[in-house]
C-alpha cells in the first residue's frame, strides 16, 4: 500500500468497524464505550509517546506516533471526520509563518465583547 493512501484505508476500516460486533473488534469495543473511553487511550497513547521521545529511541517514538495517530483517527471516525478534514486544516497552514497561523487562529475564536 503506497504510503498517502494508508491514512484514508485506516478511515474506511474504522467506519467498517462502526458496524462490527464489539466483542470481537477492539474498535468497536472502544466505540460502543463511547467517547471518554476513545479520549482516554488519546492520553494514554500520548504519555507513552513522550516517554519514547524522551527515552530518544526512534523505533519506540514511530510506534507510539502510531498508536496515537491510530487512536486519533478512532476519534475522528467517531465524530464522523476522517483524515481529510484535518489535512485541509494542515494545507491551509502552508504559506504562513507558525507565529502568523496562530495570531490568525486566536483572532478567529476570539469572543466578541
Amino acid at each position: 500500500m503506497e504510503h498517502g493512501e494508508i491514512l484514508q484505508r485506516l478511515a474506511e476500516v474504522l467506519e467498517q468497524r462502526k458496524r462490527a460486533d464489539a466483542g470481537r473488534s477492539y474498535v468497536a469495543s472502544l466505540y460502543a464505550k463511547g467517547l471518554d473511553a476513545i479520549l482516554k487511550k488519546i492520553g494514554e497513547e500520548a504519555t507513552e509517546l513522550v516517554m519514547a521521545a524522551k527515552d530518544g529511541d526512534p523505533r519506540r517514538i514511530a510506534e507510539e506516533t502510531a498508536d496515537l495517530w491510530f487512536h486519533c483517527m478512532v476519534l475522528l471516525a467517531q465524530q464522523g471526520m476522517g483524515p481529510e478534514d484535518v489535512l485541509a486544516v494542515l494545507d491551509g497552514r502552508f504559506g504562513l509563518s507558525g507565529l502568523e497561523e496562530k495570531a490568525a487562529r486566536l483572532a478567529t475564536n476570539r469572543i466578541p465583547e
